[in-house]
């Protein structure tokens, strides 16, 4: 039985969109069991499973706006805090939260810890492509500055994730960068790109371009944090601009683009579910002595039952546990 702690006040809907999807990931999934930290008459206006689910009450939180170091330090009590300190104490095996994501990678550091042998933990999430297998990219944004072998590490910890969460043989490896060269690129991706070109335990394919990431070039996507959480970003809300000139076009273009867009109901429904990301599940602090996942602030009910069944199967796997016996080998 997988025992996994939920901040339960964390995110712009807390707590009901993530109540209503811990309620759905219980009734799914007969082997996990659910803390909820928070404040307990909030959660119970939303709660129905009754069984495999305990709440942790604290009237403590993490603001959005929050500094996370202090936060960390200063709030003892709150629930995602409560959370990762079950975590370190073997309470449970995984914590989740839609909260500050400062504060949460702090917790992952600090309370939590880093594998030994893992200089940078990086955030890593799964990211959509145009024929639905997606790919998976690290650091988004845990790091604001990297050295090669950070970058080298990540392709090491994307690999693990790929093969054994995600089930791919042997993925592929890029290296963001601005050009498909080998030539490409500041000192940093140079350094990087003859790191990733001599370890023959990884399927490195080269130098990849930001406008092919959703054509699937790669199954594992290397990337600074700060240009990767940049990318991200830019993704995200390209995305939600297109669906929002294409809706904003139906509505104003009359009957003709009113019975267009029914006709193509099916397919446009394809479209949006092509640049949603949530179902496949938070994002990942990988490289830390468990699993740490953040759930995007916005996250709803759906979005919150995609990541526990993500965590689900990163416990299943063992993958954190891998990561740790390759590690303690290199050294």
């Amino acid at each position: 039985m997988h025992v996994i702690a939920v901040d339960a006040m964390g995110g712009d809907n807390a707590p009901q969109a993530i109540v209503e999807g811990v309620n759905k990931a219980i009734a799914d999934f007969s082997d996990i069991k659910i803390q909820l930290y928070g404040d307990e008459a909030q959660i119970k206006k939303y709660l129905t499973a009754a069984e495999r689910v305990s709440i942790i009450h604290t009237d403590e939180k993490i603001n959005s706006d929050d500094e996370p170091a202090k936060a960390i330090r200063r709030k003892k009590k709150a629930s995602m805090v409560l959370g990762a300190q079950a975590v370190k104490d073997k309470q449970a095996a995984a914590v989740i939260s839609a909260g500050n994501t400062g504060a949460l990678l702090a917790a992952g550091l600090f309370v939590v810890g880093r594998i030994k042998g893992v200089d940078r933990p990086g955030l890593m999430s799964t990211l959509p492509t145009h024929n639905g297998k997606g790919y998976d990219m690290l650091d988004l944004g845990a790091n604001a500055e990297n050295s090669a072998s950070h970058l080298h590490q990540y392709a090491i910890l994307g690999s693990f994730y790929a093969k054994e969460v995600r089930g791919i043989a042997n993925p592929r490896v890029g290296l963001l960068n601005n050009g498909t060269e080998n030539t490409k690129g500041d000192s940093l991706h140079k350094e990087a790109y003859e790191l990733l070109s001599a370890d023959t335990t990884i399927n490195f394919i080269g130098n990849i371009e930001a406008r092919d990431l959703m054509n699937g070039v790669a199954d594992v996507v290397v990337s600074d944090g700060f240009t990767g959480n940049a990318v991200l970003k830019a993704i995200e809300g390209t995305a939600l601009g297109i669906l929002s000139q294409l809706k904003s076009a139906i509505k104003t273009g009359g009957f003709k683009a009113k019975l267009g867009a029914f006709l193509l109901k099916d397919s446009l429904y394809g479209l949006r579910g092509s640049l949603d990301y949530s179902s496949a599940g938070g994002a990942v602090l990988f490289g830390l002595k468990a699993p740490v996942v953040k759930c995007h602030g916005s996250s709803d009910a759906s979005a919150v039952y995609h990541t526990i069944k993500q965590v689900r199967t990163m416990l299943d796997t063992q993958v954190v546990n891998q990561l740790v016996e390759a590690f303690s080998k290199e050294k």
